[in-house]
């Protein structure tokens, strides 16, 4: 979910400077934000300076070494959006550590070797950081997948595949519900 909200992000700042650059294409604060050309004469434009340039991955591994700058604040910009939304995210989700220690003591589990008070303090020490640690790595095979040119970007690849599995997530557990795959009548 992190990365779909670091794409919408990244939409819509991208949807924002693009109109304000069609309108004011003078105005130095909105030169800024990001300045828009089409590529290479097509009717898709592309950002070729300001933020939003930075926040687009490079074309090519080759553009990846004629402009290092650009490629080191695109993976900072990436990983940072990643991790962060994915620390915020537990907090949204209702996954956070407050809310599995919650969970654990209506079902009467435990943490073998930690008491019902000192749990929540085992979860407050490892949710946050797998979160993290689980964003910086949505980030790095986003920016993988960039740079490797896949079909669509690295974020397109990652949302599809996590649309996909929800629903498949969902099938199964309304398969179960059902008693399994079997054919009524057979």
């Amino acid at each position: 979910m992190p990365i779909m909200l670091q794409s919408a992000l990244a939409s819509n700042v991208f949807m924002i400077s693009q109109l304000l650059y069609r309108r004011f294409p003078d105005n130095l604060l909105i030169k800024l934000f990001g300045v828009w050309e089409p590529y290479q004469g097509s009717s898709q434009f592309f950002p070729t300076s300001g933020l939003t340039y930075y926040m687009t991955p490079p074309r090519s591994f080759i553009n990846t070494l004629k402009d290092p700058i650009h490629f080191v604040l695109y993976v900072a910009y990436m990983l940072t959006a990643c991790a962060v939304l994915s620390r915020s995210w537990l907090d949204i989700s209702g996954s956070g550590p407050r809310d599995v220690a919650r969970e654990l003591r209506e079902q009467q589990t435990v943490i073998a070797g930690y008491r019902d008070t000192t749990m929540y303090k085992e979860l407050k020490r490892i949710i946050p950081t797998a979160a993290t640690v689980g964003g910086v790595i949505i980030g790095i095979l986003s920016i993988s997948a960039d740079l490797l040119g896949a079909i669509g970007s690295g974020t397109g690849i990652l949302l599809a595949v996590t649309i996909i599995y929800n629903y498949f997530e969902t099938f199964a557990k309304e398969q179960a519900e059902l008693g399994g795959l079997g054919v009524a009548g057979m």
